[in-house]
């Protein structure tokens, strides 16, 4: 795992930020897969651009995660996603059950589960977990930070 806490570092204001609550289910984290995605191609992220597949990616393994492990009965999660000025995708899931705290470990070789917080290390240029500020539960985020000249303002590049 790469963090525990958020970046130390400034954080840039978000130029654009997208927030919702989704039912905690299979199909919920589908639906929030895909409203990230939607949302990034909004943003200027087409859907097959390297940060739209990279965040979306991420972003199905986090709310997977969410409904798998952080579940609670009648309990929704939360996803929020946001572009800072300086062209860092971050998002976080928020669930309601605060023991379950993810851990990157080894998955058995032959064991259907336990390699989605390594594809996250993999993925992300930055990743942690926080408790959850208003209450009982977590959040886990990711960043994915673009190279310079490449934020989803406007047009991208070649457009």
């Amino acid at each position: 795992m790469k963090s525990v806490t958020p970046p130390q570092r400034r954080t840039p204001q978000p130029t654009h930020t997208f927030a919702m609550q989704f039912t905690s289910t299979p199909r919920g984290a589908r639906l929030a897969r895909r409203m990230v995605s939607h949302r990034l191609d909004t943003w200027g992220h087409p859907y097959t651009s390297p940060a739209n597949e990279t965040v979306t990616l991420i972003a199905a393994e986090l709310t997977a995660n969410a409904v798998q492990h952080g579940h609670v009965p009648g309990r929704d999660f939360h996803v929020r996603l946001t572009e800072a000025e300086d062209g860092t995708l971050r998002i976080k899931v928020t669930d309601t059950r605060a023991e379950r705290r993810p851990v990157a470990g080894t998955p058995a070789p032959d064991g259907e589960s336990g390699r989605g917080l390594l594809l996250v290390d993999a993925l992300a240029d930055d990743w942690g977990v926080q408790p959850r500020p208003t209450g009982p539960g977590k959040t886990v985020w990711a960043e994915d930070v673009l190279p310079p000249g490449r934020t989803g303002h406007g047009s991208p590049p070649g457009k």
